[in-house]
This record gives C-alpha cells, structure tokens and sequence, in this order.
C-alpha cells in the first residue's frame, strides 16, 4: 500500500486529499500518478470505482499553470453523469489551489456553457458529441491543450463515439500527454493508443476477489448523522469480544474513539499522526483484552495481524473495493467466523452495489439497532455471564449469603437486582461526528449523450412556448383583475 504522501504530491492536494478523507492510494493511483507527472503517456487498464478520477485529476492539476487562463487540460467522458460526477471530484481535488473544471455535456442548454466558457476554465470535462458541438463553432480553443485524458474508453466505443474520439485528439496539438483509462481493451481502443498516443506505458490492475469464507458480511443503511448512534447500540448488543471501527480520516478516528470512550466503552484510536510508540502502546493494549474497540485508518492497520478479531466495522464505506477486502479481511481467522458490518448512507448505496460486484459477495441489510434494542442487548450479555459463572465456578462459598437474601426477598428481585449491577450503565452523552463527503461513483447507466438525440431541439422549444404561453396568460389574468 502507498500513501499518497510517498507519490511527492503538492501540499496544496495533499490538503485536499485530507479534507476528501483520503490518505491511501489505491493500486491504478499508486502505479499511473508518478508516471503521469513525469509528462508520459498512460494507458490505464482498471474497473470503474478503483479510483480513476484521482489517477489523472493529480497530474493534471499539479501540471496546471495557474496563472494562464485558457484550455490547458481535456477531459473526455462518455455520459453526463459521469463527465459531472469527474469535474466535481477535480473541483475537490484543486480546492486550493485556485484551478477550476467545467463539465459540458448534452441536454444543457450551448448559451449557458458558452457564458461559462468565457469565465475561462482550465480544466473542461466534455462528453464527445458536445464537445465536437463546441469545437466546430470554435467556442472551446484547443490550441494550449497539454493533457488529454479519455475515461471509459471502451463504454464510449459501446456508446458509438469512436469515430469522435479520433476527431477530438486529431484536433489537439500532437504534443499533448494523452492519458486513456478503459475497463477492457478491445481493437478499436488498441488502434487509439498504437495510432495517437506517444510510446505509451501500461498499467493494468486486476480486481481482487474476496476469497475469505469465513466472514459475514453485512451492511446498514443510515444517515451520516445517525452513524455513531447505531455504531454504539451495535456494540452494545453483540458485545465483541475484540472489533476494529475503520473511519476514512484521522479526525474521525480521534472523534470516534472519543466518542465511545465517552459513552463506557473501552476504545482507543489509531492513524498515521500518532508517534510510533504510541502506536504500538495501542496495538498491545489491544492485543492483551485491554481494549475493546480499536478505531483505525486504512494507513495505520496496514500490516494488523491480531488474532481473535471477532467484528470489523466500517463506519465509513472505503473508497475502493481492494480496500474493503482488506479491512475485512481482519477477521474471520484461523478458522473463526467473523462478521463485518458496514455503515452505508443512502448517497453511498451505488458505491456498495459497485463492491458487491467486483468482490462478487452479497451482503445482507440489518436494520438499525434501537437504544431499546442496545438494552435489552446489553442484558442478555450479562445473564451469558451468570451462565458460565455458574458452569465454571464452585459457589458454595456463596450459598449463606445467597440464602440469607432469599429469605427476605423473592427470588426474581434479587436476580434482577443482580442484572442491574453487573449490567454495564449506558451513558448516552451526545456525541457529534464530523461530517464527510461520500465516496462518489459513476452511475450504472448507458444513456447516450442528449446532444445526439434529434430531437431535442424541438423539445426545447415546445418547453419555452408552453412557458411563454403560461407567462402571457398570468399577465392577462392580473391585468383583468386591476
């Protein structure tokens, strides 16, 4: 695993980055950003939802000039969706750094992206039947175009853009780094890369398969706000005997660890800002049953081998399924059934569909805890625990007393009694969780481009006589009532 510190990234991204919750880069970031900031061309051979974005939004941000404010990056994406979803990610990525990504795509209307246009972008992300729209009526200068990346090549020979394709790049300078991204690579995408690209270098990653048995797989769906809630009334049902919480960012770790701390449970936190020594003061506390929970980041449970880890939890879905296999992958050892339960917002839900594919798992949907559910939980654990106190021990030394008791009390006051005083008291002090973006994935739709569609014009224009229309009324009316 590389963290994205190790790639030499500016501190501006690396600020970003952090604010995303992102402190890991996946397999195609870690392999295609150093080669793309060295100015090489890249052909990326990856799955949707491994983190594509981030490969070639990196280098084309840190390859920016600023300071010129004209055309210097081209993004090509086959949808609307996705083309938006992509400038959204670089808008998050160049948050500092004063660089802006326009999304142009059919169905908006061409004056509207024109005035955009003219705020000068540095970065247009287009679908490729717009884009042409905008290249023959010389609304988008091409002429300072530097990096040219095309995403979802082969869904876009699937959508019938090839032919474009080869019209867009034939009009971008020759000296151009031209960065192509597809899922597979068939004939037409290969004759692209022989043909228009500059001695390209590849790099295919493979999904991973999710080979542990031994592990069930759940998640929740609930809002962010209501995340810790049910995270607490979870522990308190299931009482695990050792669980790791993955959060996405440090501040999370440190907010959720407090936070169960708070509420009586015995849990500490680790990520990438704790000295070595503290780090290891964690793990072996944890290691030892000294702790329950360990709340942790990708980055700093790299490596974790703890046997006994009965749940993993991961508050925050992680942004890529690799990364999901190996949180889970902490439990369900040795021939020991695990569980892993993950917390998914109804945002994230296409993200959960995306992991579920790749890993080729299903997991089941709980619904969420109670805090009656957490009671009647947190007794049931006490009343296993007089069970085996009275399989394992000799309590003879206890039968005065107990009998004593009985004489002035009914048997059922003094067990309840008992439940009350070994039950562990829940102190439900309110607890606020910082908010994060969700992890953001492209649509499972193939809808073509709305510019292609003849229609649409005429469409438009029913829309606006149907409004004037209305509007010319509306006047009449209230000119009749005065």
């Amino acid at each position: 695993m590389t963290t994205f510190k190790e790639l030499g990234i500016s501190q501006p991204i690396m600020r970003a980055l952090e604010k995303m919750g992102f402190e890991e880069a996946t397999p195609i970031q870690a392999e295609t950003i150093p080669m793309a900031m060295e100015g090489l061309d890249v052909i990326g051979q990856a799955q949707t939802g491994t983190g594509k974005t981030a490969a070639f939004g990196i280098p084309i941000l840190e390859k920016i000039n600023k300071a010129e404010r004209s055309v210097q990056a081209l993004i090509v994406a086959p949808t609307r969706e996705l083309a938006i979803q992509v400038a959204e990610e670089i808008n998050r990525l160049a948050k500092f750094m004063g660089i802006r990504a326009l999304p142009i795509y059919g169905g908006q209307h061409m004056d509207r992206q024109i005035r955009s246009l003219k705020d000068r972008p540095q970065i247009v992300v287009a679908t490729p039947g717009r884009l042409l729209d905008h290249l023959r009526r010389k609304t988008i200068h091409v002429d300072h175009v530097r990096i040219a990346v095309l995403d979802e090549a082969d869904e876009m020979l699937n959508m019938g853009f090839i032919d474009d394709i080869r019209e867009i790049l034939k009009s971008i300078p020759e000296d151009r780094q031209t960065l192509l991204f597809s899922a597979t690579m068939p004939k037409e995408i290969r004759d692209i890369a022989t043909h228009l690209m500059q001695n390209p270098k590849e790099v295919k990653i493979k999904a991973k398969e999710l080979t542990v048995e031994n592990i069930a797989q759940y998640f929740i769906e609930v809002p962010e706000k209501f995340k810790f809630d049910t995270l607490s009334n979870h522990l308190d049902i299931h009482d695990p005997d050792l669980a790791i919480v993955f959060a996405r960012t440090k501040k999370r770790v440190d907010e959720v660890a407090e936070g169960l701390q708070a509420r009586g449970f015995r849990a500490e936190g680790i990520h990438g800002d704790l000295t070595q020594g503290k780090r290891m003061s964690v793990l072996n506390k944890f290691k030892h049953g000294r702790l329950d929970v360990l709340v942790a980041t990708d980055v700093a449970a790299r490596g974790l081998d703890i046997s006994g880890v009965t749940h993993v939890y991961n508050f925050d879905i992680p942004q890529d399924p690799e990364s999901y296999v190996h949180r889970i992958g902490r439990t369900g050892r040795a021939g020991h059934m695990g569980e892993a339960i993950s917390f998914i917002t109804p945002r994230e839900m296409a993200h959960l569909k995306l992991i579920e594919q790749v890993t080729k798992s299903k997991m089941k949907r709980l619904v969420p805890p109670s805090n009656k559910d957490a009671q009647r939980g947190q007794q049931q654990a006490t009343v296993e625990k007089i069970l085996k106190t009275l399989e394992k021990n000799d309590l003879s030394s206890y039968h005065e007393a107990a009998n004593d008791l009985l004489q002035e009390h009914d048997s059922i006051s003094v067990v309840s009694a008992a439940l009350k005083m070994l039950t562990k008291e829940r102190k439900d002090v309110p607890v606020r969780i910082s908010s994060i973006a969700p992890v953001s994935v492209k649509k499972a739709q193939r809808s073509n481009d709305n510019n292609r569609r003849p229609n649409n014009k005429r469409h438009y224009g029913k829309r606006q006589n149907n409004f004037n229309r209305k509007r010319k009324d509306n006047f009449q009316r209230r000119t009749h009532n005065k």
